[in-house]
């Protein structure tokens, strides 16, 4: 079926000597691979790999015969191109943690718009936000809600935050329960929008210790979840 809709590239793998296979989440259809025959070696042709960097919003046409294999594209333009998300090294370096976190995290093969539009927001937000060092705490934390594993508070002051089962409660049940910083800085964040993040002050130890504490998080919700390769030069670019 030809289809007309909104992506966000994923991620881009090169296949061979010339194509590319790009991943992309799609308003209309979700989670879609497509194959980019000799997009590499042609300077001619319709595309161009500067289409298919991270997190680029497209607006595409494509043939979804939805068999579970590599889909073709026929049309794709970038819409509102990204004025720092490419350019700025910090923000590069976010973005290629994000976009691992999205390939190991996003699985739905259908429309899920409320995650199509929060995907399409946050990054906007990146793009021309000028303090955002704790943005990537944020949005993963927020993911949760759209992946169905959103933690429950009810903003009670339960000292311990049970990771398998996603609650509040008095004391820990097993080997996977946090407490202190951890536990305040997720309810701090909590509700929180991205324009009031930076009221939160972070140094980098926290930072770091409440992404590996997320990341755990996705870890215990995900089957198959693994941990981004990139999130050591995530560290060392906020290091």
């Amino acid at each position: 079926m030809l289809v007309k809709t909104k992506a966000i590239v994923i991620n881009a793998l090169k296949y061979g000597e010339a194509d590319l296979i790009v991943k992309a989440f799609t308003l209309s259809d979700g989670l879609r691979s497509y194959m980019l025959k000799g997009v590499l070696k042609s300077k001619k042709g319709k595309f161009k790999t500067s289409m298919f960097q991270a997190l680029t919003r497209l607006e595409i046409i494509a043939n979804h015969r939805n068999t579970g294999k590599l889909e073709y594209l026929k049309e794709a333009k970038v819409l509102e191109a990204y004025q720092s998300l490419h350019t700025n090294p910090v923000k590069s370096a976010m973005v290629m943690f994000l976009s691992e976190m999205l390939r190991n995290t996003i699985q739905e093969e259908e429309s899920n718009e409320a995650l199509f539009h929060y995907l399409e927001y946050s990054f906007e937000f990146l793009d021309t936000a000028d303090k955002y060092a704790n943005f990537h705490l944020l949005f993963l934390l927020n993911l949760t809600r759209y992946l169905g594993f959103q933690p429950e508070y009810k903003g009670d002051d339960m000292p311990v935050f049970n990771l398998p089962d996603g609650v509040f409660q008095e004391i820990s049940s097993n080997d996977y329960c946090i407490e202190g910083r951890n536990v305040d800085l997720l309810k701090s964040l909590l509700g929180t929008e991205f324009d009031a993040m930076q009221s939160i002050k972070l140094n980098q130890t926290a930072r770091n210790e409440f992404l590996n504490m997320l990341i755990l998080y996705y870890e215990l919700h995900i089957e198959g979840f693994r941990k981004p390769k990139s999130l050591s030069v995530l560290n060392e670019i906020f290091g």
